[in-house]
């Protein structure tokens, strides 16, 4: 189905967002609305999108995590670097 990479992205955001709950509306003609989940209700975060444009816009929401940079990554990424 089209939505399980929707889905993905608001259950990713979710995880990341301590304390704000976010979900996703499916509109008729298959677009994809974002909601966040308030005391008195629900409010739109942004418009009705397409799908490749509903999951960059979920993936940019939120804090973002921070990857886990080894001391091995470190080393291979100082190696990669062009000596003048």
């Amino acid at each position: 189905m089209r939505s399980t990479r929707a889905t993905a992205a608001v259950a990713r955001l979710n995880q990341r967002s301590e304390g704000r709950h976010y979900l996703m509306v499916m509109t008729g003609d298959g677009k994809f609305v974002l909601r966040e989940r308030l005391d008195g209700g629900d409010k739109d975060v942004a418009e009705a999108l397409p799908l490749d444009d509903f999951v960059r816009l979920v993936n940019a929401t939120g804090p973002q995590v921070v990857p886990r940079v080894t001391k091995n990554d470190a080393a291979f990424a100082k190696q990669l670097v062009r000596k003048t």
